[in-house]
């Protein structure tokens, strides 16, 4: 068989025609399959509720998140369960105690989704990114599942077979015929031992992301909710502690991940340590590999850091701060809180008590995954929607064949109703008809002929009457509902988003075109547009690529949103 990686690095040949007929067959085809998502994708997130769970050496942490009717993140569940595996020991290495100690906290917890998000330590993952000729999801698939593509990315000799490995295409450039594909991969073993862990615990793993990501985030949400004006395409994340050290800069999709190197004796510093001079000392020598990441980074992309974003799980963080702050005088170093803009009900707000709660960011990440039944994020170039769960194909097929399920049962039911409506209305109708007529027979009898006319009459006015209301409604502009519509779609518009026009068609459909920072604030408009009540469905139709603007602003995406509306 002849091996799809041969031409893999060869830029296509642009001169070479399509086939006649089969082009327009494909756009046909992703039409349809982008339109289908769309319609199904909102029912399919809203059934699939997930909960986030973090598993430590020392806690176990579980998270839930909702958004509600004013389109705000609610916690809904939140709970750390101590755990001890004894002194420098991992959750690889005791399975059997973390699970049961899972089932524990879950019943403790009282949270009853079973789906549930992990996210494996940075220092499991293989992560790569590769530049690649641009090309078709279906001829991008037959390459990767070929091991020469793996042994060229990744040079091992390992099989294929003993890694679990995500793909996900970041970022294209049509003018350059090339496309950045993000390469996530870990051994199938260690997957496995977490999988069945969270099984032993009681639950469905459905989403395997690594901790990196599951920062990002949680990052990209709390900005997000916050409007913050950061550049919506650099995000910088150094993770400080005990169980890893590293610097994150995700920069136009691409991670640069770089590992902290920390002394064993280093390590009991940070535990026991009470010594400032110690400390000063071990912050210095941090602080070198951070500065040369940061340096390394800005030098290559001509980008400025401003900003690192720490997330640590030392309770006593706060001591090292100030020294930290010393040694990076030219770059901001805030402590991540990811819980400050997010809404805490009354029985939540003691169990979310802590001065540090930067080490939540990991399961806040994790919770505000989503399901991506119908892979929405294949139409998009972005890090999101990271899953190692070996699986994964054949658990989408289950959840896609429930939502066409459900999807068909409500048809039916629809349908039913539907009927049972039209004939009762029309029974009524008949009856009441009759009624009417009973009435008065003999006098309708005796000025028989006076009836008639009057009839004859009557049905002249009626369909003038008719005539009218029919012109009516065809015309395109109902003033007073145009200002309801309008009104409402002016309230769901993000900070971050631009309309360039509104076309509305005469019926029942308006069309936004518009553009936005990021896909999260897209995302934002349309979760926005779905609450009004006057709007029973908006979708994605289409979207742009960034284009940066003469005056040096930064690059918005376009894109095109459809609105079915209500019978205004």
């Amino acid at each position: 068989m002849k091996n799809p990686f041969a031409n893999l690095f060869k830029k296509k040949d642009a001169s070479a025609p399509p086939k006649v007929g089969e082009s327009e067959k494909k756009k046909k085809g992703k039409f349809f399959e982008r339109f289908l998502k769309n319609r199904l994708g909102k029912s399919a997130v809203q059934g699939e509720e997930i909960v986030g769970v973090e598993l430590t050496p020392s806690e176990i942490r579980m998270a839930q998140l909702s958004s509600n009717k004013s389109n705000q993140w609610v916690l809904d569940k939140f709970f750390v369960h101590k755990i001890e595996l004894g002194e420098n020991a991992t959750i690889l290495d005791n399975p059997d105690k973390v699970g049961d100690e899972l089932k524990v906290a879950l019943q403790k917890s009282k949270i009853t989704t079973t789906n549930a998000a992990i996210a494996i330590p940075v220092t499991s993952a293989i992560i790569r990114v590769v530049t690649a000729p641009l090309m078709e999801e279906d001829e991008l698939k037959k390459a990767i599942d070929t091991d020469s593509l793996w042994e060229n990315l990744v040079q091992l000799t390992d099989n294929l077979n003993d890694y679990s490995i995500f793909h996900q295409v970041i970022n294209k450039d049509k003018t350059g015929n090339t496309m950045d594909i993000l390469f996530v991969a870990s051994k199938l073993s260690d997957i496995n031992s977490y999988t069945s862990i969270i099984k032993k615990g009681g639950l469905n793993a459905v989403i395997i992301d690594v901790k990196c990501f599951a920062l990002k985030s949680a990052v990209d949400q709390i900005n997000q909710i916050a409007g913050s004006i950061e550049e919506s395409n650099l995000t910088a994340v150094l993770e400080f502690g005990l169980d890893e050290n590293y610097v994150m800069i995700l920069y136009d999709n691409n991670p640069i991940i770089t590992d902290i190197f920390i002394r064993s004796q280093d390590r009991t510093t940070l535990l026991n340590s009470d010594n400032q001079e110690e400390m000063d000392a071990l912050v210095r020598r941090y602080v070198n590999q951070v500065k040369q990441a940061v340096q390394d980074f800005e030098t290559k992309y001509e980008k400025r850091i401003r900003n690192l974003k720490v997330v640590s799980n030392l309770p006593n963080v706060e001591t090292y701060l100030g020294s930290f702050r010393k040694n990076l005088a030219n770059t901001g170093f805030n402590l991540l809180d990811p819980i400050k803009d997010i809404k805490v009900p009354a029985q939540l707000e003691e169990s979310v008590k802590y001065e540090n709660r930067s080490y939540f960011s990991t399961v806040i990440g994790l919770a505000f995954r989503k399901l991506d039944v119908f892979g929405y994020y294949k139409f998009v170039t972005a890090v999101k929607n990271i899953n190692l769960l070996p699986n994964r194909e054949n658990m989408m097929a289950q959840k896609k064949a429930k939502v066409f399920s459900n999807f068909a049962f409500k048809g039916v039911v629809g349908i039913v109703a539907a009927i049972y409506v039209c004939l009762f209305g029309l029974s009524f109708w008949q009856i009441h008809n009759l009624n009417k007529k009973l009435v008065g027979y003999e006098d309708v009898v005796q000025n028989h002929e006076l009836k008639i006319i009057e009839k004859e009459v009557a049905e002249k006015e009626i369909g003038i009457i008719l005539k009218s209301l029919k012109i009516s409604r065809s015309l395109k502009s109902n003033k007073t509902a145009s200002f309801r519509v309008l009104a409402q779609i002016a309230s769901a518009v993000p900070k971050r988003v631009k309309f360039n026009s509104i076309e509305y068609n005469g019926s029942d459909q308006i069309i936004i075109e518009g553009s936005a920072y990021s896909d999260q604030d897209i995302l934002k408009l349309i979760s926005n547009l779905n609450g009004k009540t006057l709007i029973m469905q908006a979708s994605l139709a289409t979207m742009t690529l960034p284009r940066a603007d003469s005056t040096g602003a930064p690059a918005m995406k376009g894109f095109k949103i459809a609105c079915v509306l209500e019978n205004v």
